[in-house]
């Protein structure tokens, strides 16, 4: 039998378990706390006997927590365990959970720097495919590292902020120069966000950075594909993915997920050997994207699993270092467009309507090529387990018309 909390909503169907006690920042009408997620329930982690130093939990945000080390993160948890699962500890605990419908949840933590990558084969091949044909789908580089640009740590939103359609210049095929206009190819990404909890000097292995990995959320990097399209030759993407990033409120520890662990694909060409793995560095986290139209109900419009990965966030964090780029505490990595094989498992409508060509057709009636305004997606990610699941709640965000200009 799994272990249980003498919290009865973390004992049932919910993403909180015992097993999983994810960290975020709340506000319950006091201002914003450090809690940990518990069934329905947050605990405000501050007001009890931790058994850390409190000046860990004196501002709203992990980042200190993360500074501190691995040894803290242990003791940490092995902890909130206790506080969570010892029915004695009951009577101390239980003034300080708030549930969670009466908190709106902050950001987590303060983002340092946001690089997001291109690491999932199945989506690079579909893109690819859409632009250069299937003989030239994968760049030549593509299948010996992990690929990645900067983007605007700025940016980054939590689960809730609504997202305001963008500008830019726009080039059509049929036009010979571009004109600047509302961005009519708005799009998701489903994808992972590997938050980097300790820094590095110099290079570092695949296997420490895997221990430099304080947890992981759910990331949508919102795209502008039409932005994109005309200003990602010579550089990459720019403006197109600076509308908004949004982020889970829950990180969900390493520590959690290493009952998950599994490996990466079979390589179709041997990895140079500052990339090899050496044990599983990917999760088994089944994901789901909903759609939901305003007025209207949610259609999920995608399903698909984080090991369809090519690249772990430990090898891209590896990658990252080779240059001797300095990691700071609270750096964010975007996993890339998490894809599987099939249509219905496509992280994006870019692919999933293939380039607006294919538009699929939502269960209320309508169809959608792009996102339209008014539209609330919502990315969903759970670890199963034996007889609980480790989840990561809800990444939400809503569609707001373009600012007139």
């Amino acid at each position: 039998m799994a272990q249980q909390s003498w919290v009865a909503s973390a004992n049932g169907d919910t993403d909180f378990p015992i097993q999983n006690l994810p960290y975020g920042v709340f506000d319950a009408g006091n201002g914003a706390r450090m809690g940990v997620a518990i069934g329905d329930q947050i605990l405000d982690i501050a007001a009890v006997d931790h058994g850390q130093d409190p000046a860990l939990f004196a501002a709203p945000s992990w980042n200190g927590v993360m500074a501190a080390g691995s040894d803290v993160w242990d003791g940490l948890r092995a902890r909130i365990t206790e506080l969570l699962s010892d029915a004695a500890q009951r009577d101390a605990v239980s003034p300080h959970l708030v549930p969670q419908a009466d908190a709106q949840m902050l950001m987590p933590i303060e983002v340092s720097e946001f690089t997001d990558f291109y690491a999932g084969r199945h989506h690079a091949e579909n893109v690819g495919t859409m632009f250069r044909g299937p003989e030239n789908a994968l760049p030549p580089n593509w299948l010996s590292m992990p690929i990645g640009y900067n983007g605007r740590a700025s940016s980054v939103v939590v689960s809730g902020t609504d997202v305001t359609r963008p500008w830019g210049q726009l080039k059509p095929p049929h036009q010979d120069l571009p004109h600047f206009g509302k961005s009519r190819r708005f799009d998701l990404e489903l994808e992972m966000g590997a938050i980097v909890g300790q820094p590095s000097s110099g290079m570092v292995s695949v296997e420490d950075a895997d221990q430099m990995i304080f947890g992981y959320v759910l990331l949508n990097d919102w795209s502008a594909r039409d932005i994109q399209a005309w200003e990602y030759q010579p550089l990459g993407p720019f403006q197109a993915k600076a509308t908004a990033t949004s982020i889970s409120p829950w990180i969900v520890t390493r520590a959690a997920l290493e009952p998950f662990r599994t490996s990466t694909p079979t390589r179709s060409r041997a990895l140079l050997a500052h990339l090899h793995e050496p044990r599983p560095m990917l999760y088994d986290i089944d994901l789901s994207v909903g759609l939901t139209p305003e007025g209207q109900g949610e259609s999920v419009i995608a399903r698909t699993n984080y090991k369809e990965m090519y690249y772990s966030a430990a090898q891209q964090l590896c990658h990252h270092t080779t240059s001797g780029c300095p990691m700071r505490v609270g750096d964010l990595l975007g996993s890339g467009t998490i894809s599987g094989p099939q249509k219905d498992q496509r992280g994006s409508l870019l692919e999933i309507s293939w380039g607006g060509k294919e538009p699929i057709t939502l269960d209320c009636g309508t169809e959608r090529a792009f996102l339209e305004d008014g539209d609330r997606l919502t990315l969903r990610g759970a670890a199963m387990g034996d007889g609980f699941r480790v989840g990561f709640g809800e990444c939400t965000g809503k569609i707001l018309p373009a600012t007139e200009i």
